[in-house]
């Protein structure tokens, strides 16, 4: 039997097909466990599984052994994952792309329909005890129907996203370094452009695209810089459900604040689980606690397809969902 230990809570199915044919340790604790204690627990495994508060560079894979065989990351996203580390010493990584797509997207969603139509800062007056009356002008927001939205980042995701604004009677404009399957474009009605285009024509600017560091080719790191946000329009909204440093958060508040957009509605944050203060105080910003793919049902899936790749591997075989070159 292989040592296997999960850093963090996962959904018992995960851990249930772990424990079938293998030795499990599970950090089974509220709080995320710390990194001295994590590089502990990981010490001798055979395979682990890890979540996006767990960061896998040459650390990590120095205090877990050479006898390591796969970092299984219950995540779509790998930014916490040095993969080049893991190529070169021969370890898999896999991910868990597809299981979420519909959550997540659904989550993008509900923050452009907060943020728009100010349901978020509705809802604060009404918990606050506020005194309001109705009126023809009291609390007005953005329709969404004949608006444009501008998809950043056209994978699985975005393409969820872009369908259901285009349900609601959105036009849809997308950037990435891909074309779309062309079917998917033209039941889209969805036009390429370049990054300045799309930020300069969108009503609403989604980002769904992953999170390459900085100094790396293609690196999407503050993408969403001051510049990038003096070429939005006024009236515009920009949301988050795909990683925080993907805005430059300081910026963005000054945008806010400034009235040089909108709106924002952000899921994740630069500085995780920290938020910028000065987002805080702000009405025309919508914040969630990461709340991505958090539902019992795509949450679960996560974990099993996450076991499923780590047993693959310790049985000699292909993962389903590997990032690494095998």
């Amino acid at each position: 039997m292989a040592k296997v230990v999960v850093t963090n809570r996962i959904p018992q199915e995960g851990i249930e097909a772990l424990q079938a044919e293998h030795d499990v340790t599970v950090w089974d604790h509220e709080e995320c466990i710390s990194r001295e204690k994590c590089l502990e627990l990981i010490a001798g495994a055979d395979a682990v599984l890890t979540l996006l508060t767990e960061k896998v560079d040459d650390e990590f894979l120095d205090a877990a052994g050479e006898q390591l065989k796969v970092v299984a990351n219950v995540a779509v996203g790998y930014n916490n994952i040095d993969v080049a580390a893991c190529e070169k010493r021969g370890i898999v990584a896999t991910n868990t792309p597809k299981v979420l797509t519909e959550t997540t997207a659904d989550t993008a969603f509900g923050l452009m329909l907060m943020v728009t139509r100010r349901f978020g800062e509705g809802e604060r007056v009404i918990r606050s005890k506020t005194p309001w009356q109705w009126g023809m002008f009291y609390m007005l927001g953005m329709g969404l129907q004949g608006k444009t939205i501008g998809i950043v980042g056209a994978g699985q995701i975005g393409i969820a996203m872009a369908r259901r604004a285009k349900v609601f009677g959105m036009e849809v404009i997308y950037t990435d370094a891909y074309e779309m399957d062309a079917s998917v474009e033209q039941e889209l009605g969805a036009k390429k452009v370049e990054l300045d285009e799309l930020l300069s024509q969108a009503d609403v600017v989604s980002l769904h695209c992953p999170l390459i560091p900085a100094g790396q080719e293609g690196s999407t790191h503050h993408l969403i810089d001051a510049e990038a946000l003096k070429k939005m329009k006024p009236t515009a909204y920009l949301v988050n459900s795909a990683r925080g440093p993907i805005i430059d958060e300081a910026a963005l508040v000054e945008a806010l604040t400034s009235g040089q957009i909108a709106g924002a509605g952000l899921d994740v944050f630069e500085n995780e689980p920290t938020v910028h203060e000065g987002l805080l105080d702000l009405d025309n910003v919508v914040l969630l606690p990461h709340l991505g793919s958090a539902t019992v049902e795509t949450r679960t899936a996560m974990a099993e397809l996450a076991a499923r790749n780590a047993l693959a591997v310790l049985a000699g075989k292909t993962p389903e969902t590997p990032v690494t070159k095998i």
